[in-house]
């Protein structure tokens, strides 16, 4: 069993302070960082799974970044069933707090991948959360498991009744439907000229289409000329 100080003293022997000040600055909002890099965290969360991370998950602390990463990390490499974990990842979403640990978590749970239909319904409960993260968990997960052609159809719907006010809410819409338009272009297209979500969605998603190398330059000329006009809004870190 590792005890709440045994895990924060490997966390401070694993610390880059470089990396914590350029972290922080890209993390507004989020708990105090220490400053462990990504992999490291991965290795050690693989190690508790490996020994005893059910006591890990009862005793967790939430006092630093890396608590929620690592904890995280340890719910997606699990190995138990299906509908088991869900109930973990449930639990786990509730206390998401910033982009990068939802990401973060929404990348490493491969299992979806798996479960498709199972996974899809879970995430119905979140599809039109007004919570923010709620939100970004839902529409990153159908990016990341869900653009494929039996289930693109049904994720366009999801995207077309986005509505939320929260800057990283958008943000995740936004990543979503651009990379949708990558892999299925004609069809994001034909949902870009439908979509009726706010100038600032619809601007934030068109210009990560153009940041991505998937997509033609013919294709960025004529979404470039499809931007919305709107006033000016100051944005938090970008991401």
């Amino acid at each position: 069993m590792y005890t709440h100080s045994e895990i924060i003293k490997r966390f401070y022997d694993m610390a880059d302070p470089g990396y914590c000040k350029f972290s922080s600055s890209l993390i507004p909002g989020s708990k105090p960082l220490i400053g462990v890099r990504i992999p490291y965290l991965r290795v050690f969360a693989k190690e508790i799974v490996q020994n005893d991370y059910k006591s890990f998950l009862n005793n967790v602390g939430h006092d630093f970044f890396e608590e929620y990463m690592l904890e995280g990390f340890v719910i997606s490499y699990m190995k138990i069933d299906f509908s088991s974990k869900l109930e973990f990842v449930k639990k786990f979403v509730d206390k998401i707090d910033n982009w990068s640990v939802n990401d973060s978590f929404c990348n490493s749970l491969k299992e979806f991948k798996n479960n498709r239909s199972a996974g899809y319904e879970f995430l119905e409960q979140y599809f039109n959360s007004q919570k923010e993260y709620e939100n970004r968990f839902a529409n990153i997960m159908l990016m990341s498991y869900y653009l494929i052609p039996e289930y693109v159809d049904r994720v366009l719907k999801v995207f077309s009744e986005f509505s939320h006010e929260a800057y990283y809410a958008k943000m995740g819409v936004a990543w979503a439907v651009a990379t949708a338009f990558a892999k299925f272009p004609d069809k994001t297209m034909e949902f870009m000229r439908n979509w009726k979500t706010d100038s600032l969605t619809y601007n934030m998603a068109i210009r990560k289409m153009c940041e991505s190398y998937r997509v033609s330059k013919e294709d960025k000329i004529i979404l470039k000329n499809m931007k919305l006009s709107l006033i000016h809004i100051s944005e938090p870190t970008r991401r």
